[in-house]
């Protein structure tokens, strides 16, 4: 089993900044993607930000250019700097990883989630 543990929620006034923290313990072979999503009240879980195993990252185009994924593989760690931020920010934000726990076997992993209340 993988577990995922996130820190760095909190409630933050508009234009503030937070930053995000996600590790990823237990048996695990390789992770190739580790992402961040977020669920606001009465809507759909949607992304936020990916980091492949290669390097290459994506953002939703409502976070582009505010936030900034960022990877630890020695640490199986993922960060989530969010800059600049908005009251439409606020929700629950999520952190996945997926990869392997043997050749054969895949995971897809999910932490508790972590508050983001942006308001003044």
């Amino acid at each position: 089993q993988v577990q995922l543990v996130e820190s760095g929620g909190g409630l933050v006034q508009p234009g503030g900044s937070l930053r995000l923290s996600c590790t990823a313990s237990g048996r695990i072979f390789s992770i190739n993607d580790m992402g961040w999503y977020r669920q606001a009240p009465g809507k759909q879980r949607e992304l936020v930000a990916v980091s492949t195993r290669g390097g290459s990252t994506n953002y939703a185009d409502s976070v582009k250019g505010r936030f900034t994924i960022s990877r630890d593989s020695a640490k199986n760690t993922v960060y989530l700097q969010m800059n600049s931020l908005k009251p439409e920010d606020t929700a629950v934000y999520y952190c996945n990883a997926k990869g392997a726990v043997t050749i054969w076997h895949n995971f897809d992993a999910w932490g508790q989630g972590t508050q983001v209340t942006v308001s003044s």
